[in-house]
C-alpha cells in the first residue's frame, strides 16, 4: 500500500475540507428559497468510493451523522449500477433519510476510469406537499401526510436528466420553482466537488489520493480515542422533556445514559418516550447524529469532521421509541427532539467532562410558517423561518445573545427579505431583558419576534418548546425563562401552544419569544460590576438586580450600595 509523508497528507486534508465548503458556498450563492439561501438549512460532504465520509462543510452540524445511513442504503440499491454523469435522489425517513423536507442529491466522481468518491449535497425544500404549506407540521400524524417520499432514484442518469421525476416535482408541490431551483443548486455543489476532487486527483495521483483517505479516517479515530481515554471511566445519566408530543398530548421523556469505558463510548437512551402521535418522532440516523456533535464539540477543534469519529462511539435508540421511530411515523419536525436530545446528551457529558460543557441554550430554533396564496395572483407562498436564539452560560463567560444554537448553523431572515417578498410585517425584533438564567455567568437573551399578516387567510404553522420545561442551568446556575407564543387579533388575544398549526386571518398578529439560556454557577457569586453593566446595558432590570444576584443598585447612580447588598449576600462579598 502506498505510504504518504504528512506534508502531502496534511495538505490534502486541508483541500478536501476546503471542497467541501466551496460546495456549501456554491449552493449558498445559487439557491432559490429562503430557507436555503437565507436560513442555512443545507449541508455539504464528501465520501470516498466506499461512501464513507471524509469531509463536511461548515454546515448544519446535524446532518453530520445521517450521511453514512444514506450513503449505506444508496450503495445496497445501486452498486454496480453507478457511472459517469449519474446523479442520484432520495428523502426517504424510512430509506436512509431524516425527514421529508431533507433532500439528498448524491453525484458520484470518478477519475483514471474508476470510481474514486462519492459528493452529497443535503438541502431542507420549502415545500414538498403534502397536508399544509411548508409539508411539516407538529400535529402530522402519520408519514403520508408529509408530502412527496422519495426512494434512491436516478434524477439524472449518465448526464441525462429524468424528465418524468421533475414533472412529478412540479406537479405536486406548492412553490416549484423554488423547489425545483434548490435541487438544480444542491446539484451545482455536487458538480464544484467533483471538479475539486478529480483536480486533486490529477495532481497527486489516484493511489496517493485513496492512501491519504484511508489515513485521514485512522487519524480522526485516533484522536478522538485519545481525546475518550483522558476521560474517567464510568456512567453518566441525564433526563429532560418536550413539552408535547405535537398534537397537544403529554410531554415527552427524552433519557440518556453515557457509558464511558477506556477509549469507547457508549450512549443509550432505553427508557426514553414511546414514538409518539405527532411528527416528533426521529430516525435512528438523525438520532446517532445529534450524538456525534455533541461529542465533537467538547473536544478539540482540529479533529477532522470525517466518518473516523463514528469508530468509537456506540450508539443505541431502541426501535419504536420517539428516537427510532417505525412506518408511519411522523418525523417531519423531528428537529425539536433532536434540540432536546443534544441536550440531554450535553447534561450527560457535563458530569463527565464539565469544564467543557454549557448550560442549555433556547432549546432550538423556533420555526414559523406562514403559508397562503397571494390575492392579486392567487400564487402560492410559503413564508418559513427558523428564528435563531441564544446560548446557555459558559463555565467561564456568559452565554451568547441572539446567535444560533450550536447543534445548528443557521440565520434569521432579515426584516427586509420579509417584508419585501411576503405578505407580512415585521412589528417587533430584538432582544428580552430579564430572560436569560441567572449565575455566575448569565444565560444568554431570548429573543422576541412579531408578524402581522397583511393580507388574505394563511396557515400558521409553529415549532416552538420549552415553556413548561425551561433550559436549565449548571453547576448551580438558575434556568432561563420559558417561550411565549400569544395571537393578537383586534380585539383580543390568546395564548397558543407551543407546537400547533391553525389558520390566520389578516390583521392579526402573532408574537413569539423564544426561551433564555440557562445560567452557570451560582447567583450571589456574579461579579457586582458585571451586575451594573448588565443593567445598564438594559439587559437585566434594577428588580432582578436585586431579586437574582443579590445587587443593591442606588437609583440616581447605578452604583452597588454595598452595605444592602452585603445584606442581601450573607456577607458574602464574592
Amino acid at each position: 500500500m502506498t505510504t504518504v509523508d504528512p506534508i502531502t497528507r496534511a495538505i490534502i486534508k486541508n483541500a478536501l475540507a476546503s471542497a467541501a465548503d466551496e460546495m456549501a458556498v456554491g449552493l449558498y450563492r445559487t439557491a432559490y428559497s429562503t430557507i436555503v439561501r437565507d436560513v442555512l438549512d443545507f449541508s455539504t460532504s464528501l465520501c470516498d468510493a466506499a461512501g464513507t465520509q471524509i469531509a463536511q462543510g461548515t454546515t448544519i452540524p446535524f446532518h453530520m451523522g445521517a450521511v453514512p445511513s444514506a450513503m449505506e442504503t444508496l450503495l445496497q440499491k445501486f452498486e454496480g449500477d453507478i457511472e459517469p454523469g449519474d446523479v442520484f435522489i432520495m428523502n426517504d425517513p424510512f430509506g436512509g433519510g431524516m425527514h421529508t423536507p431533507d433532500i439528498f442529491i448524491v453525484k458520484p466522481i470518478f477519475a483514471e476510469d474508476r470510481r474514486i468518491a462519492f459528493a452529497v449535497a443535503t438541502a431542507h425544500h420549502l415545500d414538498l406537499g403534502g397536508r399544509i404549506p411548508g409539508t411539516s407540521a407538529c400535529d402530522n400524524t402519520d408519514i403520508f401526510q408529509e408530502g412527496l417520499r422519495i426512494p434512491w432514484l436516478k434524477l439524472y442518469r449518465r448526464g441525462q436528466p429524468d424528465d418524468s421525476l421533475f414533472a412529478l416535482f412540479q406537479t405536486n408541490v406548492r412553490v416549484p420553482h423554488m423547489t425545483l431551483g434548490d435541487l438544480r443548486a444542491q446539484m451545482s455543489a455536487c458538480h464544484t466537488g467533483e471538479q475539486a476532487l478529480q483536480q486533486l486527483v490529477g495532481r497527486y495521483g489516484l493511489e496517493t489520493f485513496e492512501a491519504c483517505t484511508r489515513e485521514l479516517l485512522d487519524y480522526t479515530e485516533r484522536l478522538i480515542r485519545a481525546q475518550i481515554a483522558t476521560w474517567p471511566d464510568g456512567e453518566s445519566s441525564f433526563t429532560d422533556y418536550m413539552d408535547s408530543d405535537g398534537c397537544g398530548g403529554p410531554r415527552v421523556k427524552i433519557q440518556c445514559t453515557i457509558t464511558v469505558a477506556g477509549d469507547h463510548l457508549t450512549v443509550d437512551f432505553t427508557g426514553s418516550a414511546p414514538q409518539v402521535r405527532g411528527s416528533l418522532n426521529c430516525t435512528e440516523s438523525f438520532t446517532s447524529s445529534v450524538v456525534y456533535l455533541c461529542v465533537r464539540a467538547v473536544m478539540r477543534e482540529d479533529i477532522p469532521n470525517t466518518a473516523g469519529m463514528f469508530r468509537p462511539i456506540k450508539v443505541i435508540a431502541p426501535s419504536g421509541t420517539v428516537l427510532n421511530g417505525k412506518l408511519p411515523a411522523a418525523s417531519s419536525m423531528r428537529g425539536v427532539t433532536g434540540f432536546r436530545t443534544a441536550d440531554v446528551v450535553f447534561g450527560a457529558l457535563a458530569q463527565i467532562v464539565p469544564a467543557q460543557v454549557k448550560a442549555a441554550g433556547e432549546g432550538g430554533n423556533s420555526l414559523v410558517i406562514i403559508g397562503g396564496l397571494r390575492r392579486e395572483t392567487a400564487e402560492a407562498y410559503v413564508y418559513y423561518e427558523l428564528i435563531s436564539g441564544t446560548w446557555g452560560a459558559r463555565p467561564d463567560r456568559d452565554g451568547n445573545d441572539g446567535l444560533c444554537n450550536p447543534c445548528n448553523v443557521a440565520s434569521n431572515i432579515s426584516v427586509e427579505e420579509a417584508e419585501s417578498n411576503y405578505p407580512v410585517r415585521i412589528n417587533r425584533y430584538g432582544l428580552v431583558q430579564d430572560s436569560g438564567g441567572a449565575g455566575k455567568f448569565r444565560g444568554g437573551m431570548a429573543i422576541d419576534r412579531e408578524w402581522k399578516l397583511l393580507e388574505g387567510e394563511a396557515t400558521l404553522t409553529i415549532r416552538s418548546d420549552r415553556r413548561d420545561h425551561p433550559p436549565y442551568g449548571l453547576a448551580g446556575g438558575l434556568p432561563g425563562k420559558g417561550s411565549v407564543n400569544i395571537l393578537r387579533q383586534a380585539d383580543r388575544e390568546e395564548t397558543l401552544p407551543t407546537m400547533v398549526s391553525q389558520p390566520m386571518h389578516e390583521g392579526e398578529v402573532f408574537y413569539h419569544r423564544q426561551p433564555g439560556g440557562g445560567g452557570f454557577g451560582t447567583p450571589l457569586e456574579r461579579d457586582q460590576q458585571a451586575v451594573v453593566r448588565d443593567v445598564r446595558d438594559e439587559r437585566i432590570s434594577r428588580e432582578a438586580a436585586r431579586e437574582e444576584f443579590g445587587v443593591v443598585l442606588d437609583r440616581l447612580t447605578l452604583q452597588v450600595d454595598q452595605a444592602a447588598t452585603d445584606a442581601l449576600r450573607g456577607g458574602n462579598n464574592a
